[in-house]
């Protein structure tokens, strides 16, 4: 077991240097990433020990929760690339959203502009404790309107875990798939990292985010990976170019 893991390589040796990243939590004081803007400037040098060239930060938009909006996330985007500016850090910033997919977010992408990671592709969340009820309705009336969603951290809704067709069905219905690449090295424990492992073995993924909120995620790269093939984990972090800014 010992020899299995050595033959693996590290996380962070895995992004290269030209590393886009479509998930984050960096502005400061809006949601449950970065607290003050010195926490976002300490993590944006982070980002850039880490070989990460780009970032798409995308702070929450759940209406019960962290109820966010356009304006605030742009607000504080401006504030976050001006004191970088002033720190001499030149790391291309900007600002999409991860939005919770209930019965409020059902109502507001039919009457307001989503905040997309470029063109119509927006990032999506579901509950960790069970699914939408009407989850493929959502789904599907999103593409209606015109986006293509993309479901963050499948890996991580352990209700899913038991029937990988549940996947199938989303994938089927024109979702695509964000792995957070924390989970390849155990992070979120060994059952989730097992089911992204699943999933990269049936080529259902389709980008890759870091999902970093602080600094323990960034420290989480200095990990081994523990899945089987790392050829796929390659490919899908090399798709992540396709949001170059």
């Amino acid at each position: 077991m010992l020899s299995f893991f050595k033959s693996k390589p590290y996380l962070k040796d895995l992004l290269g240097s030209h590393f886009i990243d479509i998930h984050s939590h960096i502005l400061p004081g809006i949601d449950d990433g970065a607290k003050n803007i010195s926490k976002s400037i300490e993590l944006v040098k982070s980002f850039q020990e880490l070989g990460i060239s780009q970032i798409i930060t995308t702070p929450h938009i759940s209406h019960y929760v962290w109820n966010n909006s356009p304006e605030i996330i742009q607000n504080k985007l401006i504030e976050t690339r001006n004191s970088l500016k002033e720190k001499k850090i030149n790391t291309p910033i900007r600002a999409a959203a991860e939005y919770f997919m209930d019965d409020w977010f059902e109502n507001h992408f039919k009457n307001e502009k989503l905040l997309t990671l470029k063109d119509n592709y927006v990032l999506v969340e579901i509950s960790y404790q069970s699914p939408p009820i009407n989850l493929h309705k959502i789904i599907f009336d999103l593409k209606v309107a015109g986006y293509i969603p993309v479901l963050a951290h499948p890996e991580r809704y352990i209700y899913f875990h038991k029937n990988l067709e549940e996947y199938a069905k989303l994938k089927n219905l024109g979702c695509l798939f964000q792995l957070n690449l924390l989970a390849t090295v155990e992070y979120y424990g060994s059952k989730v990292a097992k089911t992204a492992d699943e999933l990269l073995k049936k080529g259902m993924y389709d980008f890759c985010g870091t999902d970093i909120h602080h600094r323990k995620h960034i420290d989480a790269f200095q990990e081994k990976v523990k899945i089987a093939d790392t050829a796929v984990l390659k490919e899908i972090i090399s798709n992540n170019q396709f949001f170059k800014i």
